[in-house]
């Protein structure tokens, strides 16, 4: 055989495989492009929602269908948001207000957060403590956060002490019934078979039944962190020399809707800050879940 040969022979052997991976190729970068369009489909969308809103609210303002002394309008918002930017607010300068209201909002959030999931696992590990206490449990959740942060502000004073405990309160119980709700769907065959294979109660609690049960904690910090910010603002609103929601409270007392809006922007903003680095979170601790085809996130 010459080299000639040997050449077609290797290229009519070649072919075939070649033929069988153009079209994977094909399909995956379809679907890239694909992913891509509708990226740029959903970002096309959002602007145009954002466009109608605030062109709506800012041209009823402006033809006095809307009030703007209760409603205020964009403009104007955005004028009192620069304003605390470049001339600060009679609280002092506004990145004090908003890194005041983020410590208290992370503080409660992390202490919510831990002893949510502490005392989710616990309980759903231990029913005969979860039949105990669990009239407790749904009697103070029932209670209205409102008079717990009235509570916090009278025992733990005006500090950042009685915000990040009303933001917690806010928290525990969301990341709790949560954690709980895991721990109780993990498969029961999984730890019957990590019984049979020698694992003890800890190592099955670190190794099979905490990251089950992950997707139901890691689902729940998504609204958790949005409580906590509300619960740091409420605190604020009852008492505070500092911080995102006494900005509000003074708004308001002035009737300055404008600002109080700035406010809820600033607010709004934070929490999307917060959700984007959870996002972030979940896809890290549980890279290994497959991907659901009708999974939908808000």
């Amino acid at each position: 055989m010459n080299v000639r040969s040997a050449a077609r022979l290797s290229l009519a052997v070649r072919a075939p495989s070649e033929q069988a991976a153009r079209p994977v190729v094909d399909i995956v970068a379809r679907r890239r492009r694909d992913a891509r369009q509708r990226e740029l489909q959903v970002l096309g969308l959002r602007l145009l929602v954002a466009v109608v809103i605030l062109g709506g609210w800012e041209l009823g303002a402006r033809t006095g269908v809307i009030d703007k002394f209760f409603w205020s309008q964009p403009s104007d918002i955005v004028t009192k948001l620069w304003t605390w930017v470049t001339q600060g607010t009679d609280l002092g300068p506004l990145w004090d207000q908003v890194l005041t209201t983020f410590e208290e909002t992370v503080g409660g959030f992390i202490v919510g957060s831990i002893l949510g999931v502490i005392f989710g696992v616990v309980l759903g590990r231990n029913v005969l403590l979860a039949d105990v206490l669990g009239p407790y449990i749904k009697g103070a959740n029932a209670i209205p956060r409102v008079v717990v942060g009235a509570l916090f502000a009278i025992s733990l004073g005006l500090d950042i002490r009685s915000k990040v405990a009303t933001a917690a309160v806010l928290v525990f119980f969301v990341v709790f019934f949560n954690a709980f709700q895991g721990v109780r769907e993990v498969d029961r065959n999984l730890i019957a078979n990590a019984r049979i294979l020698g694992a003890d109660n800890r190592r099955l609690t670190t190794e099979i039944i905490i990251p089950s049960a992950l997707s139901w904690i890691v689902a729940s910090l998504h609204t958790s962190f949005g409580l906590a910010l509300v619960g740091a603002v409420v605190g604020e609103l009852f008492g505070a020399t500092a911080g995102v929601g006494e900005l509000i409270y003074a708004a308001k007392n002035n009737f300055d809707a404008a600002g109080v809006f700035a406010g809820m922007a600033l607010l709004a903003a934070m929490a999307l800050v917060a959700e984007a680095l959870i996002t972030a979170l979940e896809n890290r601790l549980i890279r290994w879940r497959p991907p659901v085809a009708t999974e939908t996130r808000i």
